[in-house]
């Protein structure tokens, strides 16, 4: 099913806070989301609802500013690994010719509704190829997002070989939403969500009317939720996530 109407939209936010589930919640309303779309697995068992075209041009893009690997000071970061990167705030990201053709290719089917974590770094060279867009950033408390992160890593599966401890994976949340925040939020429609405002519904009569979009209200599983709310997150990025709550008028209880 294709939307007849509605607004593009890209969904952005740290890996493991939300995203799949509200590109989920999405996928009902007929958007383009890409012609080949990651397999479910234990991680996400309804689906990722990522293309790999796209994030194949945001690796290629990561790939340019992200040498050498984010545990280790020789071995390079292998493909498929770069929505955990470190990118500083404010820096570049090159992109040639070929790259633009595929960006152009992909936002050519309108409406179209991407998601990556990668777009917290890549976002200003998708900018120029995209019109008529809406910027949703998904985001949950750091402590469960981290330990998730570390979860994922510890199973090895497509990320063998990559490590990161509790406070590692703190900091790529920060970094990821400090791109957001500092650069990215003051250009565009943006709407800002919890992630358990998309688990409960609060979030959907928001995102039909912002998007102009019919949205399934039953896509969320409270039963799937596996919150892991342990550890210590130090005051500096607690600061991010309340700053990120109140841009999502959601009432923090951490």
């Amino acid at each position: 099913m294709k939307a007849e109407s509605g607004k593009n939209c890209i969904i952005l936010g740290a890996g493991r806070s939300g995203t799949s589930l509200l590109a989920g919640t999405l996928y009902s309303a007929g958007y383009y989301m890409g012609k080949e779309l990651l397999p479910a697995n234990r991680d996400n068992p309804k689906g990722f609802f990522e293309a790999r075209e796209i994030n194949a041009i945001n690796e290629i893009l990561l790939s340019e500013v992200t040498e050498p690997s984010p545990t280790s000071n020789t071995d390079p970061i292998r493909w498929g690994w770069r929505w955990l990167a470190e990118i500083p705030v404010g820096a570049h990201i090159p992109c040639n010719g070929a790259v633009v053709r595929r960006i152009k290719d992909v936002t050519g089917n309108t409406p179209f509704c991407f998601k990556d974590p990668r777009f917290c770094y890549t976002l200003p060279v998708w900018r120029p190829y995209i019109s008529d867009c809406v910027f949703l950033c998904v985001f949950r408390d750091p402590a469960t997002t981290a330990n998730s992160i570390v979860k994922v890593c510890e199973r090895g599966e497509y990320l063998h070989g990559l490590e990161l401890s509790f406070d590692e994976a703190l900091q790529r949340w920060a970094l990821m939403y400090r791109h957001v925040l500092d650069v990215h939020r003051h250009q565009g429609v943006w709407l800002f969500l919890h992630y358990r405002q998309i688990l409960d519904g609060s979030a959907v009569p928001l995102l039909e009317n912002t998007l102009n979009a019919g949205i399934k209200h039953d896509f969320a599983d409270v039963k799937l939720e596996r919150s892991m709310c342990d550890g210590v997150v130090p005051a500096t990025i607690m600061e991010i996530y309340q700053e990120l709550c109140t841009l999502a008028h959601y009432a923090s209880d951490e």
